[in-house]
């Protein structure tokens, strides 16, 4: 009997703890109806075949010219496509709010430095891939969206995170077009719940136990099963689509009907598996038909 009572009891916190907020789904819709560009429509060259030389998936239908992830050449193709957009913020160590994914930069500009730890002229000395293209500022690539299209922001956990929150907020207030926030932090959006409750937050996340980013074991387990939604209450969650049968993730898909977000199709076979459990696509690396 006691036994009994304890394990109803755990259930019940385990359900607290991961529930998210399925008040405002309706206000997810514009970003259900089309397929959401993952970083722009971009083209990385031999940088994107590299990272996924270990991937079936093919870069179909792109350009061949070169155009950067987070640039805005590739988010004017999306603008033009009629794709959503995702993109990442991260400021530098002056204060600039700029659009970029890597901690690191050598990756996208061959440089053996941290974003965080250069200020904005110190980037404005580099290149992205090779290319005569530059890392953005937010407040250009908003002007050049627009609110013509839906926009995603990821907020990076990277340097200091509560600067960015705070500043990308800040830009996000005059900003007229549909937009969500996300991120892999969850104080991240407990601040964006405490500070802009009216702005729509996502909680990412994937099965942690198979990331190479090195964490502890119980670091692994609270984020891989969304055990601090209860600071947030997020009211979409977008979790890496190869591990949709996640437990607690697929607690949150059935028994709280939660919007779900499906982070990175690559193919239009996994596109086709991943709309069956999914509500918003995110791709890169091909480009898929309208919805």
């Amino acid at each position: 009997m006691l036994i009994g009572i304890v394990i109803i009891v755990l259930i019940i916190i385990y359900l607290f703890l991961i529930a998210p907020n399925t008040g405002r789904s309706e206000k997810m819709l514009p970003f259900c109806e089309v397929y959401i560009a993952h970083r722009g429509l971009f083209y990385n060259g031999q940088v994107q075949e590299k990272v996924n030389s270990g991937d079936k998936d093919k870069q179909e239908g792109l350009v061949e010219d070169i155009i950067p992830e987070n640039s805005l050449p590739a988010f004017e193709r999306a603008v033009a496509a009629g794709y959503g957009i995702e993109l990442d913020t991260q400021t530098t160590s002056d204060g600039r709010v700029v659009v970029f994914h890597d901690e690191s930069l050598f990756r996208m500009c061959g440089v053996e430095k941290n974003l965080h730890d250069c200020t904005y002229d110190e980037l404005r000395k580099y290149n992205l891939v090779g290319t005569d293209y530059k890392i953005p500022l937010f407040e250009d690539v908003l002007k050049v969206i627009d609110g013509k299209v839906p926009l995603i922001v990821e907020v990076k956990s990277e340097g200091n995170y509560r600067r960015t929150t705070r500043l990308t907020a800040e830009y996000l207030d005059s900003y007229r077009g549909t937009y969500c926030v996300e991120s892999f932090h969850p104080l991240v959006l407990s601040w964006f719940k405490k500070n802009r409750p009216d702005v729509l937050r996502g909680q990412l996340s994937t099965n942690f136990f198979r990331s190479t980013l090195k964490r502890r074991w119980y670091e692994n387990i609270i984020l891989t099963n969304l055990m601090l939604n209860f600071l947030s209450r997020p009211d979409f969650i977008a979790y890496n689509y190869r591990y949709k049968y996640q437990p607690s993730f697929f607690i949150c898909r059935k028994l709280f009907s939660v919007v779900c977000a499906a982070w990175t199709v690559r193919s239009e076979e996994a596109l086709r598996k991943a709309e069956k459990v999914f509500d918003v696509i995110i791709f890169d690396s091909f480009l898929p038909g309208k919805k």
